[in-house]
């Protein structure tokens, strides 16, 4: 049963939707077509959280809609959604679901395959703050600022009907930095997700949150969606795809806690927690895994990424951390890993679930890890065991 936060919430983005025909401006072919033949077309942007910082800020200046895939910036076929002024969002600010409108404008009706997010080039409109300090500093967004983050997505517009879009930007991935020179660039990992409040929901303890608790929807180990709670220890991964997903949580001082194939329909929130019973993780040591990834030939455009992943024995196979090394490789870091073995659950709809210790390959206190880059084969290293010290030269060097 949705709790009453969670309907709370419904109603709201419901109020949103309603709010948002009024924002923006439309430009291009749609302003051409009769008022019978049009149907309209919102688009807002919410954020998975992000690694290392306390504000990542982006200004948004453009939204662009083209019914070609294929299109250039300069081709014909464009509708814009113009900001005006362009607004400067916190991406961090749109954690846990929360959504940030962008605008609306009329289509007409047919099919669209494309959507470019175009960024102010102004002084000071991109920028991260790390954590523990307060400088913004300049992000380096060269190919949003020229013509748009490029997003290839599908949707059809009906005459006299409403599509609403979202773009999720995961903040965490889409920040790196620049390798020997400093500072950072934007290599945007953005999605366009479904305006639907479904996915899953739960609460942590909240005597962990001083703890960087991270929440993530996983399925094979691959992050799909991520989150931190709320004060009140509340979570929610919104607008997942139709699916089962394995729900990881994981805190600095505690063992990890997953949740095996918890079900996600394409309308409706999964709880696997209460208020009244959060789950409470297991106190137990963390250590760290670092090393050096090497890229041959080199990248000038691409980082690397690094994972630590546990199997569960009759469960699913997880990844707990995860780190960026900077544009063409270098050094990593996977800090607060968990000695303890993860305490896991398969789904049931009764509640509370009861975690116990699990059975990993590899075994509690080793990880397997794996490092990627665009244009590069994975690579493996197995049974790392941080049981009694950090490991500190788990290194890899990465080819096409």
């Amino acid at each position: 049963m949705l709790n009453k936060n969670i309907l709370a919430k419904a109603a709201a983005i419901a109020a949103l939707s309603t709010a948002m025909v009024a924002c923006g401006g439309g430009g291009g072919d749609g302003g051409s077509q009769p008022t019978a033949l049009l149907g309209t077309v919102s688009v807002s942007m919410t954020d998975a959280p992000a690694c290392g910082f306390d504000a990542v800020n982006v200004t948004v200046s453009k939204v662009r809609i083209n019914s070609s895939s294929t299109a250039s910036d300069t081709d014909s076929g464009w509708t814009d959604i113009t900001l005006s002024p362009a607004k400067k969002i916190n991406l961090l600010d749109l954690n846990n679901g929360t959504l940030q409108a962008l605008g609306t404008t009329s289509l007409g009706a047919g099919h669209y395959s494309q959507l470019r997010l175009v960024l102010d080039s102004g002084a000071n409109s991109n920028t991260v703050v790390k954590t523990g300090t307060t400088t913004e500093v300049p992000i380096d967004t060269p190919s949003a600022v020229q013509s748009g983050i490029k997003l290839i997505n599908d949707f059809d517009v009906t005459a006299g009907q409403r599509v609403d879009l979202v773009l999720d930007f995961d903040a965490c991935k889409s920040i790196v930095t620049k390798g020997n020179s400093g500072g950072y660039i934007l290599k945007p990992v953005v999605k366009v997700v479904p305006l639907a409040l479904n996915g899953i929901s739960g609460f942590v303890a909240t005597g962990t949150l001083g703890s960087h608790v991270a929440v993530s929807a996983q399925q094979n180990g691959v992050i799909k969606a991520s989150t931190t709670p709320s004060s009140t220890g509340e979570f929610d991964l919104t607008r997942l795809p139709a699916g089962n997903y394995d729900v990881v949580i994981t805190a600095d001082g505690y063992a990890a806690n997953v949740i095996g194939a918890v079900p996600v329909t394409a309308s409706a929130m999964t709880q696997v927690s209460t208020s009244a019973a959060p789950i409470t993780p297991v106190a137990g040591q963390n250590r760290n895994i670092s090393g050096n990834v090497t890229q041959t030939p080199a990248s000038a455009t691409e980082p690397a990424e690094v994972s630590a992943i546990q199997a569960i024995t009759g469960g699913p196979t997880v990844t707990l951390k995860f780190a960026m090394t900077p544009v063409g490789g270098g050094a990593y870091s996977l800090t607060n890993l968990p000695v303890l073995a993860p305490r896991y659950v398969a789904y049931s709809t009764s509640l509370p679930l009861t975690f116990a210790a699990a059975t990993t390959v590899p075994l509690a206190g080793q990880y397997r890890v794996d490092a990627s880059a665009t244009g590069y084969t994975t690579k493996s290293v197995t049974a790392i065991d941080i049981g009694t010290a950090d490991q500190t030269n788990v290194n890899f060097t990465l080819t096409p």
